[in-house]
């Protein structure tokens, strides 16, 4: 019900949206005598016309990378695909071998363009692939569940594909089920278990340093989480009737813990265009073209990882299951460990991905490594000029002297 309501107010702002963009068109091309006066207007029709979500995936629009003293052309490649997520692999003409890197994204409410950053980034010295997350009201009931143990199957079947010899690099929410899967490739003794494992900024204990996230995630029992915020996607789209966590949803859950930012951030934009100021506005809503688009997760998914991850504390205490198997990430002996925190992180705060290391008990130390940026919140872990300056040259570090 819940989703049909928020399909029903977007189909009634769609003419307003599409009359507004028009308006603000001509106004655009308003007299010169009355000039900030015509941009204003314009400016107010701009706004009212992106008010609104996006459910399709923005692109990475990475066409080239500088390798050296050469720009080298890039194209995008599907390396396995399942109907619940692609191993993209971003293919630099001409380039010979480098270290190859499985970037992983996060299956939170954003697509996996969000890490647009980071893979431009990692480009020139790596052999990059990214898990690109189908939204799931996109899916077909008929392919079945996804959960967290799927998650982690996935993870597992890409390394294979990618074969022996990969590094992980997780951002933020997968941190706890890259490590589970490097543990159970350890265990089995996988040829294709990774070399090196870089956990930035993800929830491996969230019972420490509790940030907002956290608390929520605690304030109630997993049954108001399902009653509450799983909805049936609509019979107009492929996934027809499978239960999802609505991007949407997850979005105003983010905005409202920072309300204040972001409607500055919306005021600023209108200044910026009612100034004529092109460079500043194009910033904001490039940042924005990116938070608004979402995606939904199944409903087993987000509620298994709220579940697992935020209220029980089962990796962190030596109980989590994967397909009724236990995870023991003190099989761990052969991949390096490399854990990255933000200062000012307030999604997943100091101290709960260092906790990794007590975990992986079995790494010699010289295998373990830990980083704590200064002045940097959970965004500026992998995106920005400290993750480009900073971090990143200590995650190539990593990579290359376990290559």
């Amino acid at each position: 019900m819940l989703y049909a309501l928020y399909q029903t107010a977007a189909d009634v702002m769609l003419p307003m949206r599409i009359w507004a963009a028009a308006a603000g068109q001509g106004f655009a091309l308003g007299g010169e005598a009355s000039a900030e006066r015509w941009r204003a207007a314009s400016a107010l029709c701009e706004m009212m016309s992106r008010a609104a979500l996006s459910h399709r995936r923005p692109s990475f629009g990475i066409a080239e990378v500088k390798c050296g003293n050469q720009m080298v052309p890039v194209h995008e490649e599907e390396a396995l695909a399942t109907p619940f997520g692609t191993l993209l692999r971003f293919v630099k003409e001409g380039m010979g071998p480098q270290p190859r890197v499985l970037l992983v994204s996060p299956l939170s409410g954003h697509f996996a363009t969000l890490l647009r950053d980071t893979v431009r980034v990692l480009l020139p010295d790596h052999d990059v692939y990214i898990t690109d997350w189908a939204n799931a009201r996109d899916v077909g009931v008929w392919n079945g569940r996804f959960g967290f143990d799927e998650y982690i199957q996935h993870l597992i079947t890409f390394l294979e594909a990618m074969g022996p010899g990969a590094h992980v690099v997780a951002v933020c929410q997968p941190c706890v089920q890259a490590l589970a899967a490097a543990a159970i490739m350890a265990e089995d003794d996988n040829p294709a278990q990774p070399r090196s494992m870089t956990l930035m900024a993800g929830p491996i204990d969230t019972r420490v340093n509790p940030t907002k996230v956290n608390e929520l995630a605690t304030g109630k029992p997993i049954s108001w989480f399902e009653q509450n915020l799983i909805s049936r996607v609509p019979l107009r789209y492929p996934g027809a009737t499978r239960r999802v966590y609505p991007g949407f949803l997850q979005l105003t859950a983010f905005m409202s813990m920072n309300a204040e930012r972001h409607m500055k951030a919306q005021m600023d934009l209108y200044k910026a265009l009612a100034k004529g100021e092109t460079e500043q506005a194009s910033t904001i809503k490039d940042f924005y073209d990116e938070y608004f688009a979402v995606l939904d997760m199944t409903a087993e998914f987000y509620l298994e990882t709220v579940e697992r991850v935020f209220q029980t504390w089962l990796l962190a205490k030596g109980e989590l299951e994967w397909n009724g198997r236990r995870v023991n990430p003190k099989a761990i002996r052969r991949t390096a460990l490399f854990t990255i925190e933000g200062e000012r992180d307030d999604i997943c705060a100091i101290g709960q991905t260092v906790a990794a290391h007590d975990l992986c008990s079995s790494l010699r130390p010289y295998r373990k490594k830990h980083y704590m940026q200064a002045g940097v919140g959970h965004y500026g872990v992998f995106a920005g000029r400290r993750w480009a300056g900073q971090i990143y040259p200590l995650v190539r570090n990593t990579i290359l002297a376990n290559e």
